[in-house]
């Protein structure tokens, strides 16, 4: 139970108390600063506790926002402060420092002035305060009864309900998504908020969905096709109804973080996995379709994650192509072109679903290959240009994430140290030409030489020590962001390959659950990154091999091993991998330490 502590009788004929117990505190009465200090001292440490001043006027969800957001230690809003237990201690400090100036009997009654006059020492002391926008909504605290008056009808003239359904929905998201799913999938969240259910739940029923979807792809009939795509539909409905629960009703939490984070791909790629089976049924075999759908997906991903996270908190001047950027983004219609241009979820699902229903999966994948690979040029050229055209200075947290990202393994860890001093004064290009170098090396060599050729674990050979290379200095240059994206390029298409080349049934569908396990581990380190905590531990990257690993161990299978052997040898290695990886992610999700991550404007 959460406390909330009113620092003075309430005024006569105010709401506040039935606002406060509506939102799930147990209200006390202070009768001055003295005793609003034992108060507090008195509300267990492990407990949530807010400070309200009884004059206080505004929104209901005003308060909300202030007093129940579950993301910040300490949040205010005029007249409001809460500080969940993170913050007690540095509350208390803050309610004895002000209380101490107060003269003996002064303010006894109403604590005028006492919140905010906390919430500001609060702030002095180091305290990360958050104050959340409060857009049209009221929040004041009127000292005389005309003024009272005044913003009592101020809030009557803003409907907070209104507000807060807004306010549930991604201020940037994709045109699908915009005009054709949160119009009404709002209302989706409410009803779901005013039954008591949670944004996991809707999370979980989402993945239930895709996955009978993927179920109803794999039966290979028209009729399953049909219901796969209005299945999958849905399933994004409640994709968008997740996020917009939690914003709505602000429960925001750890574990919904994860399961937000990446139930995406999970459902995207176990529908992928779907129509391959449904189109074998048919007689058509399209797993290097799928298994080349995921590779690109998943390349555009870390194109995207990898640029953010270089430029996370780089200092720069602006290039003339954000500055073009940024004049488009001014006129209405070039905002949504660039949105659907880039193929977000949205889009991506609302043709993937349509066209399970009417045509072939055949056709399915090809649309995906092409539009994928269009929207990857187009975004890998922008942020190529705006990297050549600024000089930006990368931050040593920028160059570990990107170190963190390339996923390096043993082998090109022990390359990395004995090329450190030799690389340190080498052109900026370096990083970038050498995984570029390895990477095409390795996957021409699969492509153009076949199954079980030494000359491919020559080239898996040469890639770890170019992989050694690129990662041997700090990567804070212009294009080293382009590092990581081109080591799982060529880790995914060597697999992808080489499984085409068995040609043996069982071999793609074998890359395809490896491709996707490692991805997982790439994906979960990303958002573990974004959550400020690091990348995954690094005795998970050594027992899984890294990158450049993988890589050869998978060239030599296919040079030790015949084609069923490889097949059997890829789908342990998958299992292995797919175990190790989601034991360690979820024992880490699951804990306290884990951070509350939220994708709030990533339309992809």
């Amino acid at each position: 139970m959460s406390t909330a502590i009113l620092t003075g009788p309430p005024v006569p004929g105010s709401p506040l108390e039935g606002y406060l117990r509506s939102l799930g505190f147990d209200v006390h009465v202070a009768n001055g600063p003295e005793h609003t200090a034992a108060l507090v001292a008195d509300v267990p440490g492990a407990e949530r506790v807010a400070l309200i001043d009884p004059r206080f006027v505004g929104h209901v969800h005003a308060l909300r926002l202030a007093l129940t957001d579950p993301r910040f230690p300490a949040a205010a809003v005029t007249g409001a402060l809460t500080a969940q237990p993170a913050a007690r201690s540095a509350l208390a400090t803050a309610v004895r420092a002000v209380t101490a100036t107060v003269p003996a009997g002064a303010a006894a009654v109403t604590g005028a002035g006492l919140v905010d006059d906390v919430a500001t020492a609060l702030e002095a002391g180091g305290a990360a305060v958050h104050r959340p926008d409060l857009g049209s909504l009221v929040a004041e605290v009127p000292a005389e009864a005309e003024a009272r008056h005044r913003a009592r009808a101020a809030v009557e003239a803003v409907d907070d309900e209104a507000v807060r359904l807004r306010s549930a929905v991604k201020a940037r998201d994709g045109f699908f998504t915009t005009f054709c799913i949160s119009p009404y999938s709002r209302y989706i969240a409410r009803w779901c908020a005013r039954r008591g259910l949670t944004p996991n739940q809707v999370t979980t029923a989402s993945l239930l969905t895709a996955l009978i979807a993927a179920g109803c792809a794999a039966t290979g009939t028209r009729a399953g096709f049909v219901a796969a795509g209005l299945l999958l539909l849905f399933s994004f409905v409640l994709d968008c109804t997740d996020g917009q629960l939690a914003r709505y009703s602000l429960q925001y939490s750890t574990l919904g973080a994860w399961l937000d984070a990446t139930f995406d791909r999970a459902k995207e790629y176990a529908y992928y996995a779907g129509l391959a089976l449904g189109a074998a049924r048919g007689g058509e075999d399209v797993w290097a379709l799928a298994l080349g759908a995921m590779v690109l997906q998943t390349c555009r991903h870390v194109v995207d994650f990898s640029f953010n996270e270089a430029n996370h908190d780089a200092t720069a001047n602006t290039s003339p192509t954000a500055a073009l950027s940024n004049r488009l983004d001014s006129v209405g219609w070039t905002v949504w072109v660039r949105r659907m241009i880039v193929l977000p979820i949205g889009e991506r699902w609302a043709m993937i679903a349509v066209l399970t229903a009417v045509t072939t999966p055949r056709i399915v994948f090809w649309a995906l290959l092409i539009g994928c690979s269009l929207a990857a040029c187009y975004t890998t050229a922008g942020r190529v240009l705006r990297s050549l055209t600024r000089r930006a200075h990368r931050t040593d947290r920028a160059a570990q994430a990107l170190a963190d990202l390339a996923d390096s393994g043993p082998l090109a860890e022990a390359v990395a140290r004995a090329a450190a001093k030799s690389v340190r004064h080498l052109p900026g290009l370096v990083p970038l030409a050498a995984a570029v170098t390895g990477a095409a090396a390795v996957v021409a060599a699969a492509v153009f030489t076949g199954f079980g050729s030494g000359w491919t674990v020559a080239a898996a050979a040469v890639y770890a020590v170019t992989s050694g290379i690129a990662v041997a200095r700090p990567l804070k240059g212009a294009l080293d962001w382009l590092v990581p994206p081109v080591f799982r390029a060529a880790e995914y298409g060597t697999v992808l390959v080489l499984a085409a080349h068995a040609e043996v049934n069982g071999a793609l569908p074998a890359a395809f659950g490896l491709v996707a396990a490692v991805a997982y581990h790439h994906y979960d380190t990303v958002y573990r990154i974004r959550g400020g905590t690091g990348a995954p531990p690094h005795w998970l990257v050594r027992v899984i091999g890294g990158h450049e690993g993988r890589v050869l161990a998978v060239a030599l299978a296919a040079f030790l091993l015949d084609t069923t052997d490889f097949t059997i040898a890829l789908t342990v290695v998958a299992v292995a991998v797919a175990l190790v990886v989601l034991a360690e992610s979820i024992r880490f999700w699951v804990s306290s330490s884990a951070p509350a991550v939220h994708d709030e404007g990533e339309p992809a």
